[in-house]
């Protein structure tokens, strides 16, 4: 009868012959090769080679990479402002974060960093390429991208900042919506969200108060699972927000909605997402969405739903491993899946769509000449009337004009102020919203 450990045994055999294999390869390069060879770096390279096999998120962490690995969730870093990914061994934008050097020279999400200081990208880690982006405050750095549709590689020249992120930015829209961005999951942002949503409500007319928030989670890349938890929290009275489900299906983690904090349960909630949205975002999102608590508006997140963990070798180095699944509260998985909105409505310019708006001329019974009004219509009603009119007129006239001289303007390459009262998704969730008050009023 075979013993039950042989099984056991084989397997170890076989790691043993595997590894003995590597100790050939490494005796015949640090024997015949034409000259001397830093063994170290050597095996540095192997262990780089053997996560890269595994996922673009699991990474081997040297002496300076590992030293910084609690710089991204601090609110303050040297760099670019950019949050980049890495698909087929190519350097990819996720998204410029706002007001950073990326954003303010015309980066955007999807262009391909082919060169850092004139050096090809090709065959370097994720970490060595955010190595090399980073650098002192104020120093110079020029990157060469690749963009979709725009032929030759397109070169930039960008000054290195301490990037401070800001994670909320708000504002009121039409006096009684609050526009709520979340640029980044850090510490913080939880908090920092209930206090604009203070803020804002304070500011809405005392009458009707606010009628809405739009939490915008477009091109958030992510951050902290706590602060996604803390964000889901806001809006939900209780149940899970996320669970992990790791290499044994059995062992799962649960994360549930925090029961203590500002709370924000009965308004009219609508989340924008994008392509761009991933991680901590597609968490919050699939959370309100499954919880029927908000509206997931926009277009199909990112699907970045693995959780990575560092652990450390030694006091220099450790290694970023990918250890489980992200889920939805109904159990569905994010990892290359993305959250789907309930409305799929895609990024559009709103100055466009409102200069190409058909102009429609009808002819209206007011129009006709003794037409009969609905009562006798007085001196000052008449005067009121023919004032409008021709406002209207004016109106018209202004429109065609400025859309006259916006045909002469060479328009340059380089983003503008965001402004949410322009954003054709933000002004559709408004629109939801006031749709959302009709229905509710209506006994269907």
């Amino acid at each position: 009868m075979l013993p039950t450990n042989l099984g056991a045994k084989v397997k170890q055999k076989s790691r043993f012959e595997k590894l003995e294999l590597f100790n050939k390869v490494l005796y015949l390069i640090e024997s015949q090769y034409y000259r001397e060879v830093d063994t170290e770096k050597l095996i540095a390279g192997a262990l780089k080679g053997m996560m890269a096999t595994l996922d673009p998120h699991s990474a081997f962490l040297g002496k300076e990479v590992f030293s910084k690995m609690q710089e991204d969730t601090s609110g303050e870093f040297g760099g670019l402002g950019i949050e980049v990914s890495q698909k087929e061994g190519v350097i990819v934008v996720i998204t410029p974060i706002d007001d950073s050097p990326a954003s303010r020279v015309g980066l955007r999400p999807g262009d391909k960093i082919v060169e850092i200081n004139h050096e090809p990208t090709l065959g370097i880690t994720l970490d060595e390429a955010v190595e090399k982006m980073r650098g002192k405050a104020n120093s110079k750095i020029n990157i060469g991208i690749v963009r979709s549709g725009v032929s030759g590689i397109k070169r930039y020249s960008l000054k290195r900042e301490i990037i401070k992120i800001r994670p909320v930015k708000f504002e009121l829209i039409e006096k009684e919506f609050a526009y709520l961005r979340l640029v980044q999951f850090q510490k913080r942002s939880a908090s920092s969200l209930a206090e604009a949503l203070k803020k804002l409500a304070k500011k809405a007319p005392k009458k009707t108060g606010l009628q809405g928030i739009i939490l915008d989670l477009r091109s958030n890349p992510g951050g902290l699972l706590e602060e996604a938890i803390n964000v889901s929290s806001l809006f939900l009275k209780g149940g899970i927000v996320v669970s992990t489900e790791g290499r044994d299906p059995k062992n799962k983690e649960i994360k549930y909605v925090k029961k203590t904090g500002h709370k924000e349960l009965k308004l009219p909630l609508v989340v924008l997402i994008n392509g761009s949205s991933a991680s901590a975002s597609e968490i919050v999102a699939g959370a309100l969405q499954d919880h029927g608590r908000a509206i997931i508006m926009g277009t199909q997140s990112f699907g970045k739903g693995s959780v990575q963990t560092v652990a450390k070798i030694d006091e220099e180095k450790g290694v970023k491993l990918t250890i489980a699944q992200y889920m939805t509260p109904n159990g569905t998985k994010i990892q290359a899946v993305g959250i789907r909105p309930d409305v799929k409505i895609d990024e559009v310019d709103a100055k466009w769509v409102g200069e190409h708006k058909r102009e429609s001329r009808f002819i209206r019974e007011r129009d006709l000449r003794n037409h009969l009004n609905a009562t006798v219509e007085t001196e000052s009603e008449k005067v009121l009337r023919l004032a409008s009119e021709r406002e209207e007129r004016k109106r018209r006239i202004a429109r065609i004009k400025e859309n006259e001289r916006k045909k002469k303007i060479i328009v340059e390459d380089r983003p503008k102020k965001y402004n949410p009262k322009e954003d054709f998704q933000v002004n559709q969730a408004v629109n939801y919203i006031r749709g959302f008050k009709v229905f509710k009023k209506m006994k269907i």
